[in-house]
């Protein structure tokens, strides 16, 4: 019998693609099959990148009250599932809209669906160890995916994503179904007393949330990594193509190079988030991205930038465990984990989504190599933030905090 921390993984791992929507992919096929210009994609991709971003808080609301969390995420899968198949028949602006708000409502839904989920199984005392191979599987989906890609392209052409956004997004509902609903206990999932009644709740008020200094601190701190990070990898293939290599193929490789980086590094991370502490995670992922940044100023020889790119993977692959981790930590027995996750978001995407305009500004008044150090200068900021973080980490006594058997 498969494990439910095992069905965790694998979810995790048919879902780790999906969850951005087609992203790059949109664009090509728009081109192909509709005629889109690049204008037109790109400012209707960021009308529902700033839709996606406005959804982050109430996703994790709603998240927060269910008491049926496999049919949230199945019906997130299913949402990112019927937004690409409408977009393979119909390419008008209505019906692309339709698609990409659709996909991006599912994508939103995911991440605190599935943190919740995952609480639920395997408590809170496992819930680092369990994230970092959550992780794990995500990105090792993400590799997965991008070599079908890869591979089905020279056969299927511009359709090639569609079907392995399907399959992958098909294997994700049937992984969430096959997991046994007896193995989540929503009251373990919030940190409550699970021999109490269903309907006794000790959910906090918001405005004790907003206080939480805690979460603010690290709200900013995530911010300025975001506005750092966003456009890094986009200023690097830009460069190089200037500097006359194949910024597309090269960036390809620097994708699945960061991502396959992050797989050892997420299940290391689980293991380091409750032996050295939570904040360790952070402030280790804030002090590599400014080092990427200076690396990349100094060379445009993309050999040399394959190491900014393990960088990328090591940076990003400890943020992606360390933030739900403390995210729970800060929240726990409020009943409110996933709202606070979900509002987080949507303050970090800001920084993401100001990130290529702070980057394009920077090129236009420094230059390349001066760009690369304006964004190690807010990646910078963001460690020293996380560095005043008091440590979150405390063993969870009780029920609340126990895992559940292998076997469960």
């Amino acid at each position: 019998m498969i494990s439910a921390s095992m069905h965790l993984a694998l979810i995790n791992f048919f879902t780790g693609d999906i969850q951005g929507g087609l992203g790059p992919f949109l664009a090509t096929w728009l081109a192909w099959q509709g005629g889109w210009s690049p204008a037109r994609v790109g400012s209707v991709m960021t009308v529902i990148g700033l839709f996606a971003l406005l959804l982050n808080g109430p996703a994790g609301a709603i998240v927060d009250h269910t008491r049926y969390p496999r049919v949230v995420l199945a019906a997130a899968c299913g949402a990112i599932l019927l937004g690409t198949a409408i977009i393979v028949q119909w390419h008008g602006l209505f019906w692309v809209i339709v698609s990409q708000c659709l996909t991006g409502a599912g994508g939103t839904l995911m991440l605190p669906a599935l943190t919740l989920f995952t609480l639920g199984i395997v408590g809170k005392n496992r819930f680092p160890q369990q994230q970092g191979r959550n992780q794990a599987f995500n990105h090792a989906g993400i590799v997965t995916a991008a070599l079908l890609i890869i591979g089905l392209g020279s056969i299927l052409g511009p359709t090639a994503p569609f079907w392995v956004f399907g399959t992958m997004a098909f294997g994700a509902i049937i992984a969430i179904f096959a997991t046994p609903a007896r193995s989540f206990n929503g009251r373990r999932a919030h940190g409550w007393e699970e021999g109490e009644a269903d309907h006794v709740e000790h959910r906090s008020a918001m405005r004790d949330i907003l206080r939480n200094g805690g979460l603010m601190r690290l709200a900013v701190a995530l911010t300025l990594f975001n506005l750092a990070n966003g456009y890094m990898l986009a200023l690097i293939s830009q460069r190089l193509v200037v500097a006359g290599h194949d910024g597309t193929s090269w960036l390809a490789a620097y994708v699945v190079i960061a991502q396959g980086v992050m797989i050892p590094v997420a299940l290391w991370a689980g293991h380091l988030a409750d032996r050295r502490g939570r904040r360790r995670l952070l402030t280790i992922a804030c002090l590599v991205l400014p080092l990427r940044a200076v690396l990349s100023a100094f060379t445009t020889d993309p050999w040399v930038l394959i190491l900014a790119e393990i960088m990328d993977g090591i940076s990003s692959g400890l943020i992606g465990v360390a933030i739900p981790v403390v995210v729970a930590d800060l929240t726990w027995g409020t009943g409110r984990t996933q709202t606070a996750l979900g509002a987080l978001n949507t303050i970090q995407g800001v920084g993401g989504a100001l990130s290529g305009f702070f980057g394009g500004t920077m090129i236009s008044w420094l230059g390349w190599q001066g760009a690369f150090f304006a964004l190690a200068v807010p990646a910078a900021a963001a460690a020293v933030l996380v560095l005043g973080i008091q440590e979150s980490h405390r063993e969870i006594g009780g029920r609340a905090g126990e895992a559940v058997q292998p076997g469960d």
